[in-house]
């Protein structure tokens, strides 16, 4: 069950790259999520930071100011994801290797 369910929480194009591009850049604006990750829709995104927010991976914060600005920063939950991600980099990278010897 612990397998299915970090397949289920991290499955999708997009939550990786989320989280890593939080993981690098810290507290993000939304726009500026949006801009940094290549290809993601707005909508999609916004999907994408509400499931990452359920699951307590990221937390969302909306500032008083005008316009209303949004930040999204990783909880320290999410923070424990790092070592998962760098390993499926490692290995993407082992594998590259050695399907196109690159």
């Amino acid at each position: 069950m612990a397998a299915k369910d970090t397949i289920a929480i991290l499955s999708g194009k997009w939550k990786i790259q989320i989280i890593t591009t939080l993981n690098c850049g810290g507290t993000l604006q939304f726009m500026e999520i949006l801009r940094i990750i290549n290809g993601i829709g707005s909508k999609m995104l916004a999907k994408e930071l509400q499931d990452l927010e359920t699951n307590l991976l990221v937390k969302r914060t909306v500032m008083e100011t005008k316009p209303v600005t949004v930040k999204y920063e990783l909880t320290s939950h999410g923070r424990t994801l790092e070592r998962i991600i760098n390993e499926m980099r490692i290995w993407g990278r082992a594998h590259r290797k050695e399907v196109f010897g690159k």
